[in-house]
């Protein structure tokens, strides 16, 4: 019984054995390959969202740097410290549920200088730099749901289907009124008037006459031809 159970542990003491020598192999050419490079640090400061917060706001807040590529946590006092971070170009961002923080990209050279500037993704070629150690200040509000419209008496006034509808009715009204005054009576008298001046030619006559090739016989030459016949 006791040599059953010893040649089927033995075999797989073995394995895990070799199992681990394998792996070990595998990474340490890896960590020997991370010793020679630079670390740097990113740091800064984040403000409240507002002056008088109260709430434990810090725990809520994470540093991320290149989408959480590395991750930090803020302070008591609002400040940060990312660490072991490799030389290279890295957008800073700080996540927070309720409010919306600016985000900077952060340059860090081989000789470990390191400058920060504004995000600009519409314009590239445009460097706006900003001061390093970061100061981080809430822009806005994160809003996840659109304010409902409230409903106004203008917007009902000023719907075209209700323009539709009570403009006819308006002029309708409105127009028998002022038929009846006597002032816009006289007026209208007058125009009535003016139109029908039989000395003002019609424009269609006057248009004729032009198109016919000459005037119209006088009356004279008219009763002359008829007293030849």
């Amino acid at each position: 019984m006791n040599r059953n159970i010893l040649t089927v542990i033995i075999p797989i003491v073995f394995a895990k054995f070799v199992l681990c020598t394998v792996h070990t192999g595998s990474a340490q050419p890896l960590f020997e390959d991370e010793v020679g490079v630079e670390r740097y640090i990113v740091e800064g400061r984040v403000f409240p969202p507002e002056p008088n917060e109260a709430s434990n706001w810090q725990i809520d807040t994470r540093i991320h740097i290149n989408g959480g590529e590395y991750i930090g946590f803020v302070k008591n006092d609002g400040s940060f410290t990312v660490h072991n971070v490799p030389s290279g170009s890295y957008v800073v961002e700080i996540v927070h549920p309720d409010y919306m923080y600016e985000p900077v990209r952060v340059e860090i050279n081989s000789k470990g200088k390191i400058r920060a500037r504004k995000v600009n993704y519409i314009q590239t070629s445009q460097v706006i730099q900003v001061p390093y150690p970061l100061k981080m200040k809430s822009g806005s509000r994160c809003k996840y749901f659109q304010a409902r419209e409230q409903w106004r008496v203008t917007d009902f006034l000023f719907n075209p289907m209700v323009i539709m509808m009570v403009l006819p009715l308006f002029l309708i009204m409105i127009l028998p009124k002022m038929m009846n005054d006597p002032e816009t009576k006289e007026d209208l008298k007058q125009i009535s008037n003016m139109t029908k001046m039989s000395d003002f030619p019609e424009m269609s006559e006057y248009i004729t006459a032009m198109f016919s090739g000459g005037a119209k016989p006088s009356a004279s030459k008219a009763k002359q031809v008829k007293k030849r016949q």
